[in-house]
């Protein structure tokens, strides 16, 4: 039975996470990474944006668009609903599909789009995000360039409508979107596309998924904040 407030609107966010298949995903890490290596931290990030997602109080479920085999076992193996990317048309298609398949399930879901390259995601702060984002129909968060967006929101009733890729800080402001602008969720906005954008997310503290794989990259790609296989404190080392 799902909870449901006396307004009748369901309790709980429903989060949306699109994944590309792991052979093309992450393509500016394979400098830092290699062509090799670059799915399996592709994979481990998601990991840690999931596991650190559904340890979120206020988030009830997790649904991750993907058509990869082994990403959709691993991350169902941590309790994500997969929904196969049906329209095969991109990243925006493929949210619209993930929003319509919770809401068919769960009518008023409020829904959030978020990002699956926060390998540091804290629980803590993705619970901060979402109550703000609770205070309007749409809103959305900034990456840490202040260019892309890493999570967007709807509450019950409202559609994502998704603008993802490139400069989507001005497509979803434009859209009419509140932009969430607090400075204390540093872990919803450290995306990772880049060796840089990696050994940022080091310094925050990376989840146990991406802290194993990290180990085996060259120092000089990790920097000079390595932590091993230490996961953030909100994490614990199953991911839950």
């Amino acid at each position: 039975m799902i909870p449901m407030r006396r307004d009748g609107a369901d309790v709980g966010w429903s989060l949306v996470v699109p994944l590309k298949p792991l052979v093309r995903a992450k393509s500016r890490l394979s400098p830092a990474a290699g062509d090799e290596f670059r799915p399996r931290l592709a994979l481990a990030f998601a990991l840690d944006t999931v596991a650190g997602a559904l340890a979120c109080a206020d988030v009830r479920d997790v649904a991750v668009v993907t058509d990869d085999p082994l990403a959709g076992e691993r991350l169902a193996a941590l309790g994500a609903r997969i929904v196969p990317d049906a329209p095969a048309n991109g990243l925006n298609a493929a949210l619209a599909h993930g929003a319509a398949v919770v809401r068919a399930r769960r009518p008023g879901a409020p829904i959030a789009a978020l990002n699956a390259d926060l390998p540091a995601l804290r629980p803590a702060e993705l619970a901060q995000v979402l109550h703000s984002a609770s205070l309007f129909p749409r809103a959305f968060l900034a990456d840490a360039a202040d260019i892309g967006t890493t999570l967007l929101t709807a509450t019950s009733g409202v559609e994502l409508d998704p603008a993802f890729g490139g400069a989507s800080r001005v497509r979803h402001r434009a859209s009419g979107a509140y932009e969430i602008t607090s400075p204390d969720v540093p872990s919803v906005r450290r995306d990772v596309d880049t060796g840089e954008d990696l050994r940022a997310a080091l310094v925050l503290g990376v989840g146990p998924h991406t802290a194993h794989q990290t180990r085996r990259l060259p120092a000089a790609a990790r920097g000079r904040h390595d932590q091993g296989d230490q996961a953030p404190p909100q994490v614990t080392a199953s991911g839950a």
